[in-house]
């Protein structure tokens, strides 16, 4: 639809369609906002506006060199519901998206523009393990992954993509979000991995929230165990945290009724 320029001078691509209440759509990494194609109808019909952007350096938003930490990012929604002037904003993040999602509202919550917001298999509280979070994963093991990256991302994304999915899933559906994956460059994915995802710590912003939160999760989530969001949810007051039991990281399309259900009620439910 057009394009959002940051206070840096980064141009965010960005889709709007419909009228009402604003929900922005926020997508993990490696993903351009493509991958809600699935789910913007449901809530279009349904008499909501949805917003959708590619993050820097994603899908056809410029591609700086730098600014792939995680307050840089959160800058970057900032920049997005201020130049569109949103309020009453549901905010829906998944993986890194929902990440970028607290600290925002940490950072930026005081502005106003957000009325609840929803984390759908979070990378939160924190991703790796430390002396005072034993729960988080092995920084060895998170190495691993870049250095396997750096050699063959082709052959990681072709191994590991079903496991986005379920096994219902179609092979043309599995093979169109593989493609998506691949459509990131891979200096991209290496700094984000580096400057947001292994990085953060969501600790003390999520239990400064003060809104309304829903967290989604997959109890077969290879990507993000549902432990991560169980923890998320129980840093913040008054959250409310939904185990999907037959699902894995894509839940927002493999199990799209159910998620457009859990959503809407929720938003509904805490409408003033």
């Amino acid at each position: 639809m057009g394009f959002i320029e940051t206070e840096g001078r980064i141009n965010l691509h960005y889709r709007d369609w419909g009228e009402g209440d604003p929900v922005v759509f926020v997508a993990s990494q490696a993903m351009p906002c493509d991958i809600w194609n699935y789910n913007v109808p449901f809530f279009v019909e349904r008499g909501l506006r949805c917003v959708t952007f590619d993050r820097r350096g994603h899908g056809r938003s410029d591609v700086p060199s730098g600014g792939y930490d995680l307050d840089t990012l959160a800058g970057d929604l900032a920049a997005v519901l201020r130049r569109l002037d949103l309020r009453g904003v549901t905010l829906v993040g998944h993986s890194l998206g929902g990440a970028e999602v607290v600290r925002y509202l940490a950072r930026y919550g005081a502005e106003g523009r957000v009325r609840r917001a929803v984390l759908v298999a979070p990378t939160a509280p924190r991703l790796t393990r430390a002396d005072d979070y034993p729960e988080g994963i092995d920084p060895a093991l998170a190495e691993a992954s870049a250095d396997r990256w750096r050699r063959d991302f082709a052959g990681w994304v072709a191994e590991n993509k079903r496991g986005f999915f379920t096994p219902a899933s179609s092979d043309a559906l599995v093979d169109w979000g593989a493609r998506l994956m691949e459509s990131v460059p891979l200096y991209v994915l290496l700094a984000v991995w580096k400057g947001a995802t292994t990085a953060l710590d969501l600790r003390d912003d999520l239990r400064g929230l003060d809104l309304p939160v829903l967290v989604l999760h997959g109890a077969l989530d290879q990507s993000v165990p549902a432990a991560f969001g169980e923890a998320a949810a129980g840093l913040v007051r008054g959250a409310k945290f939904c185990r999907y039991d037959d699902a894995a990281h894509g839940i927002f399309i493999t199990h799209a009724e159910r998620f457009h259900r859990d959503v809407l009620g929720f938003i509904t439910s805490t409408a003033p």
